[in-house]
């Protein structure tokens, strides 16, 4: 009942693409997105919890969100390859099993080192959730991919809006072990069987197709794949630098200026919850204008959002800068996998999307790593919103170039003849 017919002239996508069925996935995956992208943010909510129950300075308490986001990053690769080959299913029964290892392995921790190591195990389990479904959706659409990869990669804020808010209050009534321990018992119970209803494959005709217009793109576009992959590994390593220092400190930083826990979770769920609404809205903008031009904007609105955080930390202030953030960044981590779906191989999608993905986590990892070690040398934050801006501009620079460099080649070869 899903599918869509091919047109009499075979020029019109398989029945595969943009069919009814593609939007039945696309629901499917908003909702293991959400589930499985509980480990990017419950270390965020336990963060000053873990600095007294380890008994160690900030630096240290950041050292687990670090690990979470290592094991995203390097998961995301291995599960997204492994979505190449064997298709989505098999990645998501292995992301829910590493959660609820992970998670009930972490309740029984005594110290910070092996805390930090079963976040590892988080971390790889919550991969699943995120690069893997993304490249498989972007297949599955054509004249919607931008809202289609939107709406994938809204599932990790989405993620950002709900848990925080659960983990927080059961945290305060039941204690941040057995929360653990139910995050656990739960996530299988979701992922397992809404991963199953995702064993459908794309016909090989949608693969050729797709290649031959990737093929011309890449062609006008006059970089190398391997030329575009870097360029997009680095930009999106540089913009999370940028990202993470409110994402991963918000609560701590709101703990310091004497606000409490709870306006900090209040905070980071409006931040990620706008997000997703900002990641909706760029996606269709970028089906317009192109995911170029959105992600020029996104950076730059980013960008400006950071410098606000230098010289207001009232409460109402950071309620709305951090709105104002939320909406600015959301859509920027999502116009990567545009633009890879548009230049580079289909069959490779999901080792694509997912290396350059790892870049962004890497960098999410580095910049609260980072961030924390700047607060622990200087007491405040101020330079840590500071090294994040000046890792933004490197961002913005590149991802201009990326736009430019074709109009530019086009120029000289337009005097050359």
């Amino acid at each position: 009942m899903f599918e869509k017919r091919m047109t009499a002239g075979g020029g019109s996508d398989s029945g595969d693409v943009d069919s009814g069925y593609a939007w039945w996935r696309l629901v499917l995956t908003l909702i293991l997105g959400t589930v499985a992208c509980v480990g990017n943010w419950s270390v965020v909510v336990l963060l000053p919890t873990l600095q007294v129950e380890f008994d160690t300075v900030r630096g240290g308490a950041s050292l687990p969100y670090t690990c979470t986001m290592l094991g995203f990053a390097f998961g995301g690769v291995v599960m997204g390859r492994l979505a190449d080959r064997v298709g989505i299913v098999v990645p998501v029964l292995i992301g829910a099993f590493l959660l609820c290892v992970g998670y009930i392995l972490a309740a029984l921790t005594t110290n910070i080192w092996q805390f930090a190591a079963f976040s590892l195990v988080i971390g790889l389990g919550s991969a699943a959730g995120f690069a893997p479904l993304i490249s498989d959706l972007s297949l599955w659409f054509s004249r919607h991919r931008g809202l289609a990869v939107a709406f994938a990669a809204s599932g990790s804020y989405l993620s950002g809006a709900v848990w925080p808010m659960v983990i927080e209050h059961f945290q305060t009534t039941q204690g941040w072990r057995a929360t653990h321990v139910g995050i656990g018992i739960f996530i299988p119970l979701v992922m397992v069987p809404i991963g199953l209803l995702l064993k459908r494959r794309l016909q090989t005709v949608t693969y050729v197709q797709a290649e031959a217009v990737t093929e011309a793109a890449r062609t006008e576009l006059g970089l190398s794949p391997n030329a575009l992959q870097v360029v997009l590994v680095v930009a999106g390593f540089a913009c999370c630098m940028a990202m993470s220092m409110p994402q991963v400190h918000i609560v701590a930083y709101c703990g310091d200026l004497g606000y409490g826990v709870a306006v900090g979770t209040q905070i980071i769920a409006l931040m990620l919850g706008l997000g997703v609404v900002s990641r909706l809205a760029s996606g269709a903008v970028a089906d317009r204008i192109g995911a170029g031009p959105m992600l020029i904007l996104g950076s730059s609105m980013q960008a400006a959002a950071l410098l606000l955080y230098l010289y207001f930390n009232s409460k109402s202030s950071l309620y709305v800068i951090s709105g104002l953030f939320g909406l600015f960044q959301g859509g920027i981590v999502p116009m990567y996998a545009v633009i890879i779906r548009k230049y580079l191989p289909p069959r490779e999608a999901g080792i694509r999307i997912s290396l350059v993905l790892m870049a962004t986590v890497l960098g999410m990892a580095c910049g609260g790593l980072a961030a924390g070690y700047i607060f622990d040398a200087t007491g405040s934050y101020r330079l840590a919103f500071l090294h994040g801006f000046l890792w933004n501009c490197v961002n913005l620079a590149l991802v201009i170039w990326l736009i430019l460099w074709p109009r530019q080649r086009r120029r000289q070869q337009a005097l050359a003849t």
